[in-house]
């Protein structure tokens, strides 16, 4: 980085980057769980299941949203020297950072099955689709000012994974048409997102 740039991650791909192995994890797990009777029994155990996917999605969406929102506020402008990360390694660098949690996470959830089948799993998936649901949000956010959320790499912790940590500082701003992912982390290709 040439005349002190920075490393930068988008906050919204880092914030989606658990969404798919959770949510997909989760939905196995779940899968498992039904498949298992369980002490509490499949109707029970799908139930309460529903109930902690409902609070785990609320949890993760509205965790940190009033941090998120002032560093969004008070964003400055990327330098030209900042080196903007692209989608692929910010979310690969999340997923190394966080393999072992997620895969301790998952076998929790099957190992939870026969005690109330599917819950388990229910809850791992509803963190997935509360962390989508917050990068969807961080996306109307950098709609309504038309420019891209940035973080610098080094804020983001041992597992590149925390873009409103207490050592972040501030974020960064960008045009809306800056790197390969659109507003809320979708990947951008040719105008398309996927």
């Amino acid at each position: 980085m040439a005349r002190g740039g920075q490393g930068l991650a988008r906050v919204a791909v880092v914030v989606r980057a658990g969404a798919a192995p959770l949510g997909w994890l989760g939905v196995v797990a779940a899968g498992v769980g039904v498949l298992v009777p369980g002490i509490t029994g499949r109707r029970i155990g799908v139930l309460a299941g529903a109930a902690l996917f409902l609070v785990a999605a609320a949890a993760v969406l509205l965790t940190r949203r009033k941090r998120y929102a002032a560093l969004a506020r008070g964003a400055a402008r990327a330098s030209k020297h900042d080196v903007l990360q692209d989608r692929a390694v910010s979310v690969r660098n999340w997923r190394r950072g966080h393999r072992w949690w997620v895969l301790l996470a998952f076998a929790a959830a099957l190992g939870s099955a026969f005690a109330v089948p599917a819950a388990g799993g229910m809850l791992l998936a509803g963190a997935g689709v509360g962390l989508r649901l917050k990068a969807a949000w961080i996306g109307r956010l950098e709609r309504a000012a038309e420019s891209l959320l940035w973080v610098r790499v080094d804020w983001l912790g041992r597992g590149a994974g925390v873009p409103a940590g207490r050592p972040v500082k501030g974020y960064r701003a960008t045009g809306i048409a800056a790197g390969d992912a659109a507003p809320g982390g979708a990947r951008r290709r040719g105008g398309v997102l996927v």
